[in-house]
């Protein structure tokens, strides 16, 4: 009988012990997964951080060759002729450049602007624009 007992009492170990490494397998793979996932949110966020700063940089760059005119901060008006574009949202200015560049835009500095902007692309008017939009 105690033979009978301490051989029910041994298998009845050894099944624990493989559920138990199994439990403990299925669970260091979740770690691992959960491990992973956080890694590539992280390299993400990195991204898009390191992408806002560059624009950031990108944008003041831009600017530079308008401060002349319009001031560090855009609140003069260019040549004593424009408007003041400070407080303008990124939509309305990056309209306004569009409109200079395709010649549909603009009063008595129009010429100007449209030399200006001719030299900018598309993502250049999008960087500047919400740069200006900021100051």
């Amino acid at each position: 009988m105690k033979i009978l007992i301490s051989a029910v009492l041994a298998l009845f170990l050894v099944g624990c012990s493989s559920d138990t490494k199994q439990q403990t397998k299925e669970i260091k793979q979740e770690v691992v997964a959960k491990a992973e996932a956080t890694k590539e949110v992280v390299a993400e966020k990195v991204e898009e951080a390191k992408e806002a700063v560059s624009t950031q940089m990108d944008g003041a760059a831009l600017y530079q060759v308008c401060a002349g005119c319009h001031g560090t901060d855009a609140s003069k008006a260019a040549l004593g002729k424009s408007q003041i574009i400070k407080g303008w949202d990124a939509k309305k200015i990056a309209g306004a450049l569009h409109g200079y560049k395709a010649g549909t835009y603009g009063g008595a500095m129009k010429s100007v602007m449209a030399g200006q902007v001719s030299k900018l692309s598309d993502e250049d008017i999008k960087i500047l624009s919400e740069h200006i939009s900021k100051l």
